[in-house]
């Protein structure tokens, strides 16, 4: 069985952690936090193939790279990595929607729920954030409350507001350019 990879990335607010299935060439987790937290939030039978720090597959070349434009100012750098995570119809649907907020941009619980499908899902988009496990990938740091507040984020408000600081700023520099 093979082992996940793992690595550990600098980004514009901080280390981002990331594991990475090499078969599948997908990422299965990533996040704001240590190795160890993200690989326990992995279901059991992932965990169980073990993990290997600094590996280089073409997979794990490929989120290091984005990761890495998406630092240099290439917001949408991250869009290119395919993700895979376990969740329900609903869920999975969230998280495509989420991925189609552009970055600089932002949306509420409610419409994110309407992008989803279900427009009366309000509460399941936001545990739809909640469990989210391949973040900053699939942008759940761009959805807020419909007052405009940040919300929750799982790596706590102050990462939150630096991602969306950062892809505000480079988005709106793109737009000066254009």
């Amino acid at each position: 069985m093979t082992q996940l990879e793992t690595a550990v990335l600098p980004t514009p607010v901080g280390l981002l952690a990331v594991v990475i299935d090499p078969v599948d060439r997908v990422l299965v987790a990533s996040g704001f936090s240590s190795l160890d937290d993200e690989q326990s939030r992995l279901p059991e039978a992932l965990q169980a193939r073990g993990f290997h720090a600094g590996a280089r597959s073409v997979a794990t070349r490929q989120v290091s790279d984005a990761v890495a434009a998406y630092t240099d100012g290439d917001v949408d750098a991250l869009d290119a990595v395919a993700v895979r995570q376990p969740g329900g119809s609903f869920l999975q649907a969230a998280w495509d929607a989420m991925r189609t907020v552009p970055a600089g941009r932002t949306v509420s619980y409610a419409e994110l729920a309407r992008l989803a499908g279900r427009p009366n899902a309000v509460r399941a988009a936001g545990s739809a954030c909640a469990r989210n496990m391949v973040a900053p990938f699939v942008p759940c740091h761009r959805i807020l409350r419909s007052d405009g507040s940040l919300g929750g984020y799982y790596y706590g408000l102050p990462v939150k507001a630096a991602l969306l600081r950062h892809e505000h700023a480079l988005a709106e520099a793109a737009t000066l350019f254009a």
